[in-house]
């Protein structure tokens, strides 16, 4: 068992103020794979004290980006060597199937670190423009300290989309890695401390809700970035209106793929798999809802249906599973109820269901349903789990007013034999990230949501800019 006993706070490994702990659980075994410490309201006024020390009077913010992004490549070195450690903890903490893990849990993390380290190098603080009286001097600063509140699906991923640019912008940070995964946090800390992060610029405190709002609330915080559920968003936001401060949301997702009549649908299930049921579903970004022409909705529910009884159920540590298990009891219960509400709301089971796959781990049956009809909860609420809703639509006209039609606008997909037409079709809706024929998210490229999706963006250069403030310097003479 990983077991530890102590909050990385101003550099130091230090005794937590509590004696309360965390244990975390396998999924898979439902046995107990690590124990931390449960942080108090305490631990964070002395980890937001050091990140406010380290901002206020340390070196970091006062480093150029070169020296800041050189830091953040010695940190990228280290992740690099050890990804497959970062890998493989973080399916035994969640149950992200080892093939996700190794494609994208470690992999893309390590990427932001190299992508905001080489933009470092050629970034510039000052830029200098003409003015009406004289010349105009605009300079990029750290916003501050900052809050970063992160989930447990891809603790790594969401993790680094603000860590890296708060780094890099010369910001602080109070990390509150989620109670489900604080193993990989912990593995970052190790890292951080290696490569010569400059004590009290990254401090860890692994915490529940309550200590997580004492967090965002606390005066000495000058930004929140958060991830998480649109209901905790909304808290968040309220919080931060109220203080006039800084907040970045990247909340959730009910998204569309949309298969117009020309699709290739054997070509286009390989790719829709990860699409949809990436990270055995629990993604804001998955693919949930289906969208098929009445046309070809028979042929497009039978190859959905093949796709995803296709996906070996089991083990996240073995190789050839496609689909492990959800993250937590309650999460299991969670998806389970919907997949009754959506036996109840009149849509009909193609595969999947109620029957557990194992007796132990907390597994759903990966379920698709079909007549559906988008005024339905399953098709309007995110269920987080390996949960897909074919819809029908009547033209193409509808599918794209099927897909707008929801509360959320993070992520969708359109696929087509006819790629510039599936380019015009990506551009009628209303969502932040969109693929043709694919799903992707691009270090380099802004990632976040329109709706209750989520306010502002992560990654690309756009990332980077909401951790920095603008001044604009006017002189005469």
């Amino acid at each position: 068992m990983r077991q530890h006993d102590k909050l990385f706070i101003g550099g130091e490994w230090v005794t937590p103020a509590g004696t309360g702990t965390i244990d975390v659980i396998s999924p898979h075994t439902e046995e107990i794979v690590g124990r931390v410490p449960d942080g108090t309201a305490e631990d964070m006024e002395r980890a937001v004290a050091a990140a406010r020390q380290a901002f206020d009077h340390g070196p970091w913010p006062r480093m150029t980006f070169a020296e800041r992004a050189e830091v953040i490549g010695r940190l990228a070195a280290i992740y690099n060597e050890r990804q497959g450690e970062m890998a493989q903890l973080i399916t035994e903490e969640m149950g992200s199937p080892i093939t996700f893990s190794n494609l994208a849990q470690a992999p893309q993390p390590l990427g932001m670190l190299q992508y905001y380290a080489e933009l470092g190098q050629t970034f510039v603080q000052e830029e200098q423009r003409p003015g009406l009286f004289g010349p105009i001097t605009v300079r990029r600063e750290p916003v501050g300290v900052v809050a970063a509140v992160v989930p447990w699906n891809v603790p790594q991923f969401v993790t680094m989309t603000k860590v890296a640019p708060a780094l890099l912008a010369g910001c602080t940070i109070v990390l509150k890695p989620a109670p489900e995964t604080p193993l990989d946090a912990y593995l970052l800390a190790e890292w951080a401390a290696e490569a010569g992060v400059p004590a009290g610029v990254l401090n860890i405190v692994v915490a529940g809700r309550e200590v997580g709002e004492h967090l965002i609330s606390h005066q000495g915080v000058d930004k929140v970035a958060f991830t998480g559920s649109t209901a905790a968003g909304r808290r968040i936001a309220a919080v931060c209106g109220e203080q006039l401060k800084r907040v970045s949301l990247e909340l959730g997702g009910k998204s569309a793929a949309i298969i117009l009549d020309d699709a290739d649908l054997a070509a286009s299930m390989g790719f829709l798999s990860m699409a949809s049921l990436m990270n055995n579903g629990q993604a804001c970004v998955a693919q949930t809802r289906i969208l098929a022409s009445r046309s070809r909705y028979d042929e497009v529910v039978d190859a959905i249906a093949g796709m995803v009884s296709s996906q070996p159920v089991g083990d996240p540590a073995d190789a050839t599973t496609g689909i492990g298990p959800l993250v937590a009891k309650r999460q299991q219960e969670r998806v389970e109820s919907y997949i009754k509400l959506g036996m109840d709301e009149g849509a009909k089971i193609v595969v999947g269901g109620l029957d557990r796959p194992y007796d132990r781990g907390w597994y759903v049956a990966p379920t698709v349903f079909s007549g559906v009809s988008n005024d339905m909860r399953i098709a309007r609420e995110e269920i987080f789990g390996p949960v897909l809703a074919v819809i029908p639509y009547e033209d193409e006209a509808d599918a794209v007013r099927i897909a707008n039609d929801s509360d959320y606008g993070l992520a969708g997909t359109v696929w087509t034999a006819d790629t510039d037409h599936g380019m015009e079709v990506a551009r009628q809706v209303r969502t932040g990230t969109y693929g043709v024929n694919c799903f992707m998210l691009e270090t380099n490229a802004p990632f976040g949501g329109y709706k209750a999706s989520g306010i502002g963006r992560e990654l690309g250069p756009e990332g980077l800019n909401s951790y920095l403030e603008y001044k604009t310097i006017s002189r005469l003479g």
